[in-house]
C-alpha cells in the first residue's frame, strides 16, 4: 500500500526532469512525531512510514501519513489512540497536500537551509482543513531535507477525548515532520 501511495503522491506532483539536478524528490519513510502531554501523562508517538513527494519548480508538496503507523511507549496507548480517537480502521491515513512558498527553485538548490512558508490542506480524521506552518527546506548530498513543526488541536478534527482522561492529554498536541527525500 504504501508503495501505491507513494506513486499516486508522484502522480500527482511529477513534472518530468532531464538532466543532472532532479526536480522531484520522495521518500516512503518520512518522519511525523506528535507529543501531547500533560502534566499527569506523557503523551508521544513516532510514525516512519510517511510517504511523501516535492516537486521544487511547482513548489508543490503532499504526504501520507499511515494512522495506524503510530509507535508509542504504552500498547494499550497506542491501542486508544486507534481504536478510540483517530479510528485508523475508519481513517487510515493522515494527508497533506499543499505549496510552499519562499524561495525560487534556484535559491532552493543552492547549499544551506532555505526557510519557506507551506499552505494546504491537512486532513485528519475525516476532516480536513487548511493550514500555513513555518518549514525549512535543504539540498544536501543530492538529497532533499524538510521539516516543519505545527501545532494541531484534535477538537479541529473532530477527535473527541472522553471527560475521563481529558486531564491527561494536551488539548493541542505538538507535530514534528521531518522528511529525507530522494532525487526521483
Amino acid at each position: 500500500m504504501k508503495l501505491l501511495l507513494c506513486i499516486g503522491l508522484a502522480g500527482v506532483l511529477a513534472t518530468p526532469r532531464t538532466g543532472p539536478n532532479p526536480t522531484v524528490f520522495a521518500t516512503k519513510s518520512g518522519q511525523v512525531r506528535f507529543e501531547a502531554s500533560s502534566p499527569l501523562e506523557d503523551i508521544e508517538a513516532t510514525n516512519e512510514t510517511t510517504a511523501a513527494v516535492l516537486n521544487l519548480p511547482a513548489a508543490q508538496l503532499a504526504f501520507a501519513v499511515p494512522v495506524a503507523g503510530f509507535k508509542f511507549k504504552r500498547t494499550l496507548m497506542q491501542v486508544h489512540f486507534n481504536e478510540n480517537y483517530l479510528e485508523s480502521e475508519k481513517y487510515p491515513l493522515a494527508t497533506f497536500k499543499g505549496r510552499f512558498t519562499g524561495g525560487s527553485p534556484a535559491e532552493l538548490a543552492t547549499p544551506g537551509p532555505h526557510a519557506v512558508q507551506v499552505t494546504g490542506e491537512l486532513a485528519i480524521h475525516g476532516v480536513t482543513r487548511t493550514i500555513a506552518v513555518p518549514a525549512t527546506l535543504e539540498l544536501r548530498g543530492g538529497r532533499l531535507l524538510a521539516h516543519a513543526q505545527l501545532d494541531v488541536a484534535p477538537a479541529d478534527y473532530n477527535i473527541a477525548i472522553p471527560l475521563l482522561v481529558r486531564s491527561q492529554v494536551a488539548k493541542v498536541a505538538h507535530v514534528q515532520v521531518v522528511l529525507d527525500c530522494a532525487p526521483q
